[in-house]
């Protein structure tokens, strides 16, 4: 039987605090971390965290589906209150670093059996992102022919490269900014 009712209010700041938590520890340590790293992070008992998420992949998981909740939070935050001319820009910019930052839980969910390819996150915002185009596009600032199947492919592209090759943040600025430049109108 499963219970409807709503989590309290403390439930919700003890699992947001370990799924930020847990987000960092993984990212540091990588496969080596513990879900008693986790708890000790968050300032939890390692009861708390097993209570929120029976399993490691349950806490992986997660982690995942609220990456995916403040990439498109970020977007409509953006298609809301943004600049139009610059939104586009800074919304591609985002996207790439936030999936550095994902891959060490990409990769611990692929060893736990659960491969979670970059393009498939991406992709899954492309209707957020085109929204951010067409309004660069009407600002001026992003060339008319640029298509979103084009972006949307650099962008797995460089996204993937990023996670796969574990580039420095040096590298992916200048490879974004690169990128970016070939969007803007001559």
């Amino acid at each position: 039987m499963t219970d409807s009712k709503p989590m309290r209010a403390d439930a919700r700041r003890n699992r947001a605090r370990i799924l930020a938590a847990a987000e960092e520890v993984f990212a540091e340590r990588g496969a080596s971390a513990s879900t008693e790293e986790v708890a000790a992070r968050a300032g939890v008992a390692i009861g708390t965290v097993f209570r929120h998420f029976p399993t490691k992949r349950d806490l992986l998981a997660a982690i995942m589906k609220d990456l995916r909740r403040r990439l498109i939070e970020k977007a409509e935050a953006l298609i809301a209150g943004g600049d139009p001319a610059t939104a586009f820009f800074e919304y591609f910019t985002f996207l790439v670093g936030s999936s550095a930052g994902a891959g060490a839980v990409v990769s611990l969910l692929a060893d736990e059996g659960t491969p979670i390819e970059p393009g498939e996150q991406i992709m899954a915002l492309d209707h957020v992102f085109a929204r951010l185009l067409d309004a660069a596009r009407e600002a001026g600032t992003v060339r008319a022919d640029v298509r979103l199947d084009e972006v949307m492919a650099l962008l797995t592209a460089v996204t993937h490269g990023a996670l796969a090759a574990g580039w420095p943040d040096d590298l992916r600025h200048r490879t974004v900014n690169l990128l970016l430049d070939a969007f803007r109108p001559r």
